[in-house]
């Protein structure tokens, strides 16, 4: 191993700890797909090095990892948000060991990958507008009684719905919904008290 890769990988270790054990894994409590994310990085710097040390075109090296991430995706049922973290620990494992020569060039890319899925990712913004799929037991005639029925059983402000399917024999409907939940009233807190410790004598 060369002296620049030897430097890229502790680099690269980090970056994709931090992704995976500080950003994703506190927020969404996944620890198969934190495995997933760390053991795809590591992958990826290695074979990314070895095709670096073997001269082999980087054509070819990303079309190798454009067809991987594509058997990915479409063997496992995952949501839009984990697909962002399955291409930033790509990307971190390639930049690390195809840019090992330029370490600072690849510090700095990392440093914005992580970076950018930290802000992107933060529950500040993702609780603002949430997905759902709902099967309701009732089939609604107009709109409005769907609008008040969907804000009934969520317990939220509805933003979008549509109606992707309408079944009139077991009379269900099934709603794609965007919401945004109602802020959790606040419980008042019990009145301080203080229990009297008797006379001095």
């Amino acid at each position: 191993m060369s002296l620049a890769l030897a430097l890229a990988l502790p680099i690269d270790l980090f970056a994709i700890a931090v992704l995976a054990c500080c950003i994703y894994y506190p927020r969404h409590r996944r620890t198969d797909l934190a495995l997933a994310y760390i053991a795809l990085n590591v992958g990826v710097f290695a074979v990314s090095a070895l095709m670096l040390s073997q001269e082999i075109g980087l054509g070819l090296a990303f079309g190798l990892f454009g067809v991987l991430s594509i058997l990915r995706l479409r063997s496992d049922q995952i949501s839009q948000r984990d697909v962002g973290y399955y291409f930033t620990a790509l990307a971190l494992g390639l930049i690390n060991g195809i840019g090992s020569s330029k370490p600072m060039a690849a510090i700095t890319l990392s440093v914005l990958l992580v970076a950018t899925m930290y802000t992107a990712d933060h529950p500040r913004l993702s609780n603002r507008s949430r997905h759902r799929i709902v099967v309701l037991d009732t089939v609604h005639r107009d709109e409005t009684g769907l609008l008040a029925d969907l804000e009934h059983r969520l317990d939220a402000r509805i933003r979008k719905f549509d109606v992707t399917g309408t079944d009139y024999v077991r009379e269900t409907m099934t709603v794609d919904v965007r919401y945004q939940p109602r802020p959790a009233a606040a419980v008042p807190m019990p009145a301080d008290r203080t229990v009297p410790l008797g006379r001095a004598r």
